[in-house]
């Protein structure tokens, strides 16, 4: 899935998928700006940063005026599919049964690119799992 290529990212995620909070954030949010500035602002262009880190925010005047008109934007996220559902415009597709998606979201998508790769290996006869132990030979 194509990503969105003015949006920078910043952050930490924990195994739980959890975005955490990162220091040097306005510095960060401020370089990226200076940067897509000299660019040329489109209305595209952004940053996606740890909600938890929305509360340190004390950004310059240029970036503030810019958010405020439109033309650079800041996005928060709690989890990485907030994050990846911004990044990629659909749903990231949790559900509430385990290994069940949402039909054409990010997880959906990615389970069917795995399922298609396990059959090609199947087919190949790479299944094999004593093909995969150290110092097995296979026999064909």
């Amino acid at each position: 899935m194509p990503l969105k290529q003015g949006i920078a990212v910043t952050g930490a995620i924990n195994q739980h998928g959890e975005v955490l909070p990162v220091g040097g954030i306005n510095e960060k949010i401020e370089g990226y700006f200076r940067i897509c500035h000299k660019a040329g602002l489109n209305g595209n262009q952004g940053v996606l940063i740890p909600y938890r880190n929305r509360r340190n925010l004390m950004l310059d005047r240029g970036v503030a005026d810019a958010v405020a008109g439109g033309l650079f934007h800041i996005h928060t996220a709690e989890h990485a599919g907030e994050g990846m559902e911004l990044l990629v415009d659909a749903p990231f597709g949790m559900t509430e049964v385990p290994g069940v998606f949402q039909p054409g979201s990010v997880l959906a998508r990615a389970q069917d690119t795995l399922l298609a790769y396990r059959r090609a290996c199947q087919l190949s006869g790479h299944h094999d799992p004593e093909h995969n132990k150290p110092g097995s030979k296979r026999v064909r």
